[in-house]
């Protein structure tokens, strides 16, 4: 009986399907166990070989902890609302409805062809009313909290407002913004409307006028992280500033707890650090500075308080608002000529580009509260107006960036380092005594930080403080295809839909252009936005819809409990399945994704609605797998193709060829004329006689062509193979290259393991007899590396390890079922069908899914022989085989009766033998 793995793969596929076997219920007695795969977006392109790396690694290890005798979640999704959907629909002409519907029929046929055992009965997908229902719902949570830093967690905003009818907001500092200060008479005198513009400074979801990245081209806002170099991530469109009112969450209320958290987790370093880093928490001071021949006030956070009499000047973001105001008239028009050109600027590029040094003086001077001294106040790219107050105090000497300014504009430096400043670079170092520095000077400077802030503070002049690097985030779409706000504006002021009332359905649409003002495409469906009402009552829908991250922030909750109509999910079921136990995906979404599905989960957590506040245990980043691009060389001004090894002798232009037709290096002539019509009378310069392609390593991607369908490869070789293939390329955290050719190898490995059991004549081979003491000892130390390397997800070497295993079988002639049966399931998570195929062979009436995994046995992998190293006089002659049971005596007879020893001593009596067990014997002469 031959490996016929097409036949057995639709087999199996088609039984698991029939009898439900990756059904699982939330009632158990079981261990439960999460495996989660990051919430794929079901693209056009459909899956290449890249994609399924993280998922057939997720399947292997819940299939694993299943056959270990857990209750095991393991579901699968699809995140279809959002930009790339939208622009993809755009870009086909079709309705994003009728695009996302056709990518999951093709998604979903290609991942059921590799085998995952996925719990389809859970499937959700974002765009599905029944799902978005619970994310508006969720969305409403948020609206109606607050953040109370006394209690340190999420409250509803009805307690707040309790607490300024009683008490104003003397105790509770208002984020939104630290100068609103009311009592409780106050607040109480305050007009309906006016009370709302406070309640919105404090809610966790809340309306704002902010500048935001606009990109005209997509018509729609864009958050930090899906602006890449001041294009947009998603088509490369250009990205402008622009002040829009937009909704955000306010995440900054949680960057302690979001900091707190990662000490929790199971998240690798640089993951982190990823976090750490973007949430930039940092300890300081405001100050405050007056203005010279002004009543305006500049106010500054500074982590170097110990540096205020190191101040040569300030600098300001360009979109500060006190820029107009203290610009002189002088300065008027350098200044807005500098805002226009900032305006072009990305984030990341006024961040990133520490070498490129641009300003504007503004004409103003701040006055040093200490000494009196006049500073002057600049403009920069370099300092943003979300961080810290959007003004910095510019010390030279011991910052680099400023050090960089101060010379570039002419600026004296003034030196409160000593010796420790040089001229030409800063110092930025916080070790040391200060000099001319007033009533620091000649003080350390860390307690010079302490005296400067207790200076401020009795002059009230400033305060202590601590700072965030991290924004708010954006939670506005200027687009269609989304989540619509569950929001009704009357006369303008925004309030909760009725949860009664959601789902609020999108509505159809048949044209994607935006409204005025940069409003969204809803904007035009007036009678949808415009709602009936009374008399002098205005009604009006909100026309933004929420960003792609809303749905993938909670959806790992609803797959706990996809079907419930009542609750996006019940308390019982997810306090049974807590939080994910392992996550796996992509480093893409380290920032944005991770940062937003923790404040979710830490705001319903808050509220009562769950029983854990972070929601992944365990996360695991897989590397990219990248193409293999082939190459052909087009000789300048003709239509003739030079072979790789000869281009050097002609003129080329390098050209990128589908890697389907390439075999190995060589092209397919024939396949590459049909190809394309202008290749149709290609000619080519050979080499014995071949044409041969170049090559390059770098991303898979459909322009460069070196994209590979593994529904290809699963015809061709199994899926099976290609499972184990992916597996074997390397770590799975790591990034690798692909190549088709290797893959042959693994499928040589599955037929010679299908041997082991069957004969092409004869069929079943295995026998029901005694094995052998080497065969336990082969297949003992196989349960324990697959086990150990299976549960830390080192699946390269475990595949490693069973082909190491089916060798040394074959060399025994190993056919013994008791042998071969656990052997089965040993691999049944890495080769799920075959592993199917031959249980039932052996005689097996239930699924192998279900059988238990073996239990590994010390006493089987027990050296009973030690290989001992002989000497003869300190130098090793031969190494003997001796039973570690053998007596000093017995192994000392053995070693003198041995003919090479015999040969070194030459007859001679030996003056001592040394012998030390389990280790080495040196004969002395």
């Amino acid at each position: 009986m031959e490996y016929n793995f097409r036949q057995i793969e639709r087999k199996w596929q088609q039984h698991w399907v029939n009898t439900g076997a990756y059904k699982i219920s939330n009632n158990s007695t079981k261990p439960k166990c999460y495996v989660l795969d990051m919430f794929p977006y079901p693209s056009g392109a459909g899956l290449h070989v890249g994609h399924p790396l993280g998922y057939i690694a997720s399947d292997i290890y819940a299939r694993f902890k299943r056959l270990q005798g857990f209750n095991v979640l393991h579901p699968m999704g699809y995140d279809a609302f959002g930009l790339p959907a939208e622009q993809y629909a755009l870009e086909t002409g079709q309705h994003p409805a009728v695009t996302t519907e056709q990518n999951i029929k093709a998604f979903r046929s290609q991942l059921d062809n590799i085998g995952f055992s996925y719990d389809w009965s859970r499937e959700i997908r974002t765009s599905d009313p029944s799902y978005y229902k619970w994310t508006q719902h969720i969305f409403l949570q948020l609206f109606g909290s607050w953040y109370n830093r006394q209690a340190g967690k999420a409250e509803s905003i009805e307690t707040l407002v309790r607490i300024f009818e009683q008490e104003g907001n003397l105790h509770h500092e208002c984020p939104g913004n630290r100068g609103i200060r009311f009592s409780a008479d106050s607040w109480n005198d305050y007009s309906y409307e006016e009370q709302q513009e406070i309640l919105m400074e404090y809610r966790l979801g809340y309306l704002a006028y902010a500048e935001v990245n606009w990109c005209p081209a997509l018509g729609t806002v864009l958050a930090n992280d899906e602006v890449v170099n001041g294009v947009s991530e998603r088509g490369g469109h250009p990205v402008i500033k622009k002040k829009m009112r937009q909704w955000f969450l306010r995440i900054t209320e949680y960057a302690d707890r979001l900091l707190e958290g990662l000490e929790k987790v199971q998240f690798s370093e640089a993951m982190k650090d990823m976090q750490r880093n973007w949430i930039g928490k940092s300890q300081g001071a405001e100050i405050k500075f007056n203005i010279a021949g002004s009543m305006e006030s500049l106010v500054v956070y500074t982590t170097r308080p110990d540096t205020i009499f190191g101040v040569d000047f300030m600098v300001v973001a360009p979109e500060h608002e006190l820029v107009d105001a203290i610009t002189t008239d002088a300065q008027m028009q350098a200044v807005n000529e500098y805002k226009d050109y900032v305006q072009s600027r990305s984030e990341r590029e006024r961040m990133a580009d520490v070498k490129l040094i641009t300003g504007c003086f503004t004409g103003a001077y701040a006055i040093n509260p200490f000494d009196g001294r006049q500073i002057p106040i600049w403009i920069s790219e370099y300092v943003l107006a979300g961080y810290g107050t959007g003004a910095i105090m510019a010390v030279p000497c011991g910052d680099q960036r400023d050090f960089n300014f101060a010379q570039h504009f002419n600026i004296p430096i003034t030196n409160i380092l000593g010796d420790a400043f040089n001229g030409q670079e800063a110092n930025p170092t916080k070790e040391g005594k200060l000099f001319n520095s007033n009533f620091i000077t000649g003080m350390e400077m860390k307690p010079a930080m302490e005296a400067v802030i207790e200076k401020i503070e009795t002059l009230g002049i400033g305060k202590r403080q601590i700072n965030y690097k991290m924004r708010d985030a954006g939670f506005s779409r200027q687009r269609y295809w989304g989540e619509p706000f569950p929001i009704v504006y009357r006369n303008g002021i925004p309030e909760a839909m009725a949860p009664a009332d959601l789902p609020l359905e999108l509505p159809h649409v048949d044209h994607y252009t935006p409204g005025e003002d940069g409003e969204g495409p809803l904007a035009n469906i007036t009678q949808w936005v415009n709602l009936p009402a009374e008399p002098g009552t205005a009604l009006r829908r909100e026309t933004s819809t929420m960003p792609g991250y809303a749905g993938s922030s909670w959806y790992f909750l609803r797959y706990m409990d996809p079907h419930n109509s009542e609750t996006f999910c019940d308390r019982k079921v997810s306090d049974y399945w807590g939080q994910v136990d392992l996550y796996i995906g992509g480093t893409e979404h380290a920032v944005g994704h991770l940062l937003y599905s923790r404040l979710w989960t830490k705001v319903l957590f808050d509220l009562g609605h769950i029983g854990f506040d972070e929601p992944y245990k365990k996360l695991v980043n897989q590397g990219m797998i990248t193409g293999s691009s082939r190459l052909v060389y087009r000789v300048r001004g003709s239509n003739q193709f030079v072979s790789a090894g000869l281009r050097s002798q002609y003129e080329t232009d390098e050209l990128h060829v589908d890697v389907n037709m390439v075999d190995g290096l060589e092209l397919d002539l024939d396949a590459f004329r049909n190809w394309r019509p202008d290749y149709a009378t290609a000619q080519f310069i050979l080499e014995d006689g071949k044409y041969i392609c170049g090559t390059l390593s770098e991303k898979m991607s459909k322009s460069k062509f070196n994209t590979v369908n593994p529904d290809l490869l699963v015809e061709k070789f199994g899926a099976d193979t290609f499972r184990m293939y992916e597996m074997f390329l390397g770590p799975v955290e790591q990034s690798k290259p692909w190549e088709t050719k290797g893959i042959e190898g693994v499928h040589r490995f599955l037929k010679k393991f299908w041997r082991l059991y069957m004969d092409e004549q004869k069929g079943l081979i295995v026998k029901d007899v005694a094995p052998t003491a080497d065969e336990l000892k082969v297949l003992h130390k196989t349960i324990r590396r697959i086990e150990e390397d299976t549960e830390r997800l080192s699946f390269n070497t475990a595949v490693s390890g069973f082909m190491m295993c089916i060798n040394d079988l074959t060399d025994l002639k190993c056919h013994k079922k008791a042998i071969l049966e656990p052997l089965v399931i040993l691999l049944t998570p890495y080769a799920p069908h075959i592993c199917e195929e031959l249980w039932e062979a052996l005689g097996n009436s239930g699924s192998v899914l279900d059988a238990a995994f073996p239990a590994f046995n010390a006493a089987y992998v027990a050296e009973s022989v030690k290989e001992y190293p002989v000497s003869v006089n300190g130098k090793l002659r031969t190494t003997i085989n001796i039973s570690l049971d053998a007596t000093e005596a017995e192994a000392t007879a053995i070693a003198l009766a041995n003919d090479v020893v015999l040969k070194w001593t030459e007859g001679k009596d030996p003056k001592k033998v040394i012998f030390v067990k389990g280790r080495m014997i040196n004969v002395v002469i």
